[in-house]
């Protein structure tokens, strides 16, 4: 076992690179899928909604702050689970820049943002002609649960 505390740190560091690029990756990815009967699908992202039939987006602050109307409770969950993933960013980052990553809040974070997707999909497939698909929250809890297990091995093995 080596006393050296740089050689020590090395397999940390590059573990939290690692997670903040895992937490980072789902920003990239759908949450909820909604398909049409029709043949659409509009796909919810952290940032914005995109039509890939027509190529529209419409940014999350856009969609709350100018059609902000009559909007279905199970949809305003949405900018609920934005913040905790953005919380959960936040402690991957903070684990990358100064070397102090809470991991059960990363994974709080990520859990409770699956946890609002599944109402927005929930409420998005209640309407006719329509399936919502909770992506997101397949994902966020994956990655959630890679990120706190690998972890839990790690303190095991000290």
């Amino acid at each position: 076992m080596t006393t050296d505390p740089a050689a020590r740190s090395a397999p940390r560091s590059s573990a939290r690179r690692r997670n903040l690029l895992l937490v980072s990756v789902l920003a990239l990815v759908p949450w909820s899928v909604q398909t049409f009967t029709a043949g659409s699908a509009t796909l919810l992202f952290p940032w914005g909604l995109v039509g890939p039939a027509t190529g529209s987006v419409t940014t999350i602050t856009d969609f709350f702050l100018r059609f902000t109307m009559g909007l279905p409770d199970y949809i305003l969950v949405w900018p609920v689970g934005v913040a905790c993933y953005l919380v959960a960013l936040g402690s991957a980052l903070s684990g990358v820049l100064f070397g102090r990553e809470d991991v059960r809040l990363t994974a709080a974070g990520l859990l409770l943002a699956g946890v609002t997707q599944l109402e927005v999909a929930r409420g998005f497939s209640v309407q006719p002609g329509r399936t919502a698909w909770p992506v997101g929250t397949v994902l966020l809890w994956a990655v959630a649960g890679f990120l706190y297990w690998s972890r839990a091995g790690e303190r095991d093995a000290r």
